[in-house]
């Protein structure tokens, strides 16, 4: 029987990707520190390989974060909690655009501001959705 990686390596993985580009961390230093190849860490963050819980362990200890962060909101052989945030915060987050648009955010104090920046981000959405519609 063939082992596979399902839906909670790939939100593992993600959560690795997440830490790893929060702090400013390349794939390439993520395998050095591992003695992986940075292939071998893309591997890993899109759920293509699992990932043991002694690398876990390691992987955590050099992202400087604690084992439970790869777990939390994740139940027992029943996949997501429904409390847990949905897959799309893991994508922003994921991404150094995403992450420095959730940075600058939250440094804004001005709810009025926020609000207008939700609108411009909700315009623009819906003004690309009805280009690629066309």
């Amino acid at each position: 029987m063939k082992k596979s990686t399902g839906s909670i390596d790939r939100e593992i993985g993600s959560r690795v990707r997440m830490r790893r580009v929060s702090i400013g961390m390349s794939q390439e230093k993520l395998g050095d520190m591992l003695g992986l190849t940075f292939q071998q860490v893309q591997k890993y963050e899109k759920g293509m390989n699992r990932i043991s819980v002694a690398r876990l362990v390691e992987i955590a200890k050099i992202l400087g974060v604690d084992i439970h962060f790869f777990f939390n909101g994740i139940k027992s052989g029943a996949g997501f909690a429904e409390e847990g945030a949905p897959p799309y915060v893991a994508d922003v987050m994921s991404t150094p655009e995403g992450l420095q648009l959730v940075r600058n955010f939250t440094s804004i104090k001005s709810s009025k501001v926020r609000k207008s920046i939700v609108q411009l981000v909700a315009s623009l959405a819906a003004q690309e959705e009805a280009e690629r519609s066309s």
